[in-house]
């Protein structure tokens, strides 16, 4: 069996941690394409009932995107942790219990630093993703651990390259707002 060093996971941790807070604190201060745009980032709003966008929304979509992408976007997050605390005791509470207090601290340093909308939801979701995660990575085992984390280093490079290609990716005037 192959097994990943320590250190190496704690890397790729931390390309991925990196990848995450620039995509949910920084958003403001870079473009990738036309996904967003960088001046709408700059706001600061409260939502506290759990999935409430999903009632009110103008569109179906958007909320469903939103709570998948929301999953998803945990889910390298708690593989890796999984990966690092996965010899401890009930490491799946674990790595379900520092994705809920990451999450929260995202959301709270997002509306207050006004760098984006913090939702209750949000937490709800990326607490899933770290858990499905963390599950994930424990029913593939440790065979497949080398693969998950050179995975993260290589979104963290690829990551790199879209940030450096900026607005070049894409045509501006196709942009849709899904609120």
């Amino acid at each position: 069996m192959v097994t990943v060093h320590r250190k190496t996971a704690f890397g790729a941790l931390f390309v991925y941690t990196g990848v995450m807070l620039a995509l949910t604190m920084f958003k403001a201060f870079f473009v990738i394409g036309h996904l967003w745009r960088p001046e709408n980032q700059r706001t600061r709003s409260l939502e506290l009932v759990p999935l409430a966008e999903a009632f009110r929304g103008s569109s179906w979509f958007a909320p469903l995107f939103d709570g998948i992408g929301n999953v998803a976007f945990f889910v390298p997050f708690g593989v890796l942790l999984y990966i690092i605390l996965g010899s401890g005791s009930n490491p799946l509470r674990r790595v379900t219990l520092v994705g809920a207090a990451v999450s929260l601290g995202i959301e709270m340093l997002q509306y207050v630093f006004a760098l984006g909308h913090s939702d209750v939801t949000d937490i709800l979701f990326n607490t899933l993703g770290a858990f499905l995660g963390a599950g994930f990575a424990r029913l593939c085992g440790p065979r497949f651990h080398r693969w998950w984390v050179g995975l993260s280093f290589l979104l963290g490079a690829v990551f790199l390259v879209l940030v450096g290609l900026g607005d070049r990716l894409g045509d501006p005037e196709k942009i849709v707002e899904l609120r």
